[in-house]
């Protein structure tokens, strides 16, 4: 039987026990519990809160970027120049800061929803290679998912 104590801020009776009497065993059981709860909430209100703001967007970019030259001399017939830019971080801006960081998959690939508006998307890390890669900078209006393709210059020659 559980009963409250008419004390504020004290711990409730457990089976005619007082809390302070209980093991230390059975406190920590208790805490450990709690935070387990706790940490269950914490995860369904930022998940629901992430997944409402993904979800809602039906703007944005989605789009591509490449490196190239990816060889040196001349362009050689039924040989790629260029090749995907993969896994690379690349942060999404406007005139009040930082929106959002985005990382390019292992085909270059990237989709990124954005309400509508102006951005600058350069590279997260100043030293990411190739250095000639962007900012680029983009219109997302409300027609949809913009279709992009970012071409940078690995310097090669």
């Amino acid at each position: 039987m559980i009963e409250q104590s008419a004390t504020p801020f004290r711990l409730a009776v457990v089976n005619g026990a007082p809390a302070d009497k209980l093991s230390a065993m059975g406190q920590r059981f208790a805490g450990k519990r709690l935070c387990a709860w706790a940490g269950l909430l914490l995860i369904f209100f930022v998940s629901a809160r992430t997944d409402a703001q993904t979800s809602t967007l039906s703007t944005g970019i989605d789009g591509v970027v490449s490196v190239g030259p990816i060889h040196g001399g001349p362009m050689r017939a039924g040989e790629p120049d260029s090749a995907p830019l993969a896994n690379v971080a690349f942060e999404v801006a406007n005139d009040a800061g930082v929106v959002t960081t985005f990382t390019t998959d292992a085909s270059g690939h990237f989709r990124i929803p954005l309400a509508p508006g102006r951005y600058s998307i350069k590279a997260r890390d100043a030293k990411t290679k190739p250095r000639r890669c962007g900012p680029f900078e983009v219109e997302v209006t409300t027609d949809g998912f913009k279709k992009i393709h970012w071409d940078c210059d690995s310097g090669m020659r």
